[in-house]
């Protein structure tokens, strides 16, 4: 099986452009035999650290991350990419591009500047007209009267300043038991940065990150922000992205990526508070946080990074990085709860992304410049000792083949 391979160019890693992992025979359906790189498809300087394809053509989409923009690429052979069109301005280190399933457009989500763009396509999946989306405002901003507001309303739930209960938690437990609390009020490098975001965060500022929209059925949208510790549900009309709903998760939590689940739930996992959230509609229509599950066993100032779910959907998959882990949570009841059930060894240097094909995750270690593959308990769905391993630079995204 065969796999394109989004990555960190020389700006910000070593890799050359979209690389290509086979994973045992290249025509299998599964990823258990011996890995190695093929090469590179095209040569793309601007870091395509995420990539995506067009549903019905052999076009291949990347979100250029160094340079802010989307190319898209034609497929011209087996093993190569060339440019098809120009690059589409989209917005400050933009790290995740999605198609909707009708390919008439994607979706482009800007972890810089919190952008949040609609691109249309044409029927040669050629990019263009981008159109921005509203901008998100801090749930947990300044009220009317300038006083700094504790927790959100979640559909009419309440949600706790998670920094404050865990200060609180902490100094309770005392010195001996202080360090199991997670400090939801310490926030960790992540993936980019520039000097202007440093001094607004520095200065206490909450800056948007939009990291990742997911494509949920009928026609709807969502979209994490990371730095606003939001969930943003859309609709895409003729005139851009309509805005439905706004889900607020624990402040400091730091939505990263999710998984739409057949049950009908959305999860989320948080890259700054290591917690996967359930979230569902109500009878209304009206999205709401039904519950979450902390990715246990993990260290002070790791963070998550990829969710993926098993093939039967009842196996989720968390990557953590800096104690380089991987979070098994078992799907409870009809998708609504979850159960942590092991923490694995993930086998390689800061798993920034992993997939799950059959019987094997594969996992992309981006700082030890390699692809390493694990085999799947056929029982627990818990990942065993690395089973192969192929060096390729600064890998950040595994898309499978059609």
């Amino acid at each position: 099986m065969r796999f394109w391979v989004g990555a960190y160019a020389p700006d910000a890693g070593s890799a050359e452009g979209i690389g290509i992992l086979q994973a045992g025979d290249a025509d299998s359906v599964w990823a258990s035999g011996p890995l190695g790189m093929v090469g590179t498809a095209v040569a793309a300087p601007g870091s395509p650290s995420w990539v995506a394809t067009y549903p019905q053509l052999d076009v291949v989409y990347a979100a250029l991350e160094s340079e802010g923009t989307v190319q898209a690429y034609r497929r011209t052979g087996e093993t190569s990419l060339a440019p098809l069109g120009a690059p589409v301005p989209a917005g400050a280190a933009v790290c995740h591009v999605v198609v909707a399933p009708d390919g008439s457009f994607l979706v482009a989500s800007c972890w810089g500047d919190g952008r949040v763009v609609r691109i249309s396509l044409d029927a040669a999946g050629r990019p263009s007209a981008p159109v921005i989306a509203a901008a998100a405002s801090d749930p947990y901003g300044a009220g009317p009267e300038g006083a700094v507001r504790t927790g959100a309303a979640v559909s009419g739930a309440a949600v706790p300043d998670l920094a404050a209960a865990a200060r609180a938690l902490r100094e309770a437990a005392g010195e001996e038991f202080g360090h199991l609390v997670p400090e939801y009020d310490a926030v960790p490098d992540t993936d980019t940065d520039t000097d202007a975001e440093s001094a607004e965060e520095a200065a206490g500022a909450r800056v948007s990150r939009a990291h990742e929209t997911i494509v949920l059925p009928r026609g709807l949208l969502a979209t994490t922000d990371m730095g606003l510790d939001l969930v943003r549900f859309w609709r895409s009309t003729g005139a851009g992205l309509r805005l439905v709903q706004e889900v607020a998760l624990p402040k400091g939590s730091g939505p990263r990526h999710g998984v739409w689940h057949p049950s009908g739930h959305l999860y989320v996992v948080t890259e700054l508070s290591r917690e996967v959230f359930v979230l569902a509609p109500d009878a209304e229509g009206r999205w709401r946080v039904v519950s979450g599950e902390q990715i246990l066993g993990t260290l002070e100032g790791d963070t998550a990074a990829e969710l993926s779910a098993s093939r039967d959907g009842t196996t989720l998959y968390a990557g953590v990085r800096g104690s380089d882990t991987i979070g098994v949570l078992s799907v409870r009841g009809a998708g609504e709860a979850l159960q942590f059930t092991a923490l694995a060894e993930a086998g390689t240097h800061w798993p920034r992304h992993h997939v799950v094909v059959n019987d094997t995750l594969l996992v992309a270690g981006q700082l030890a410049d390699e692809i390493v593959s694990l085999p799947l308990d056929a029982r627990t769905g818990v990942p065993g000792r690395v089973r192969h391993r192929t060096a390729s630079p600064s890998p950040t995204r595994l898309l499978p083949m059609r």
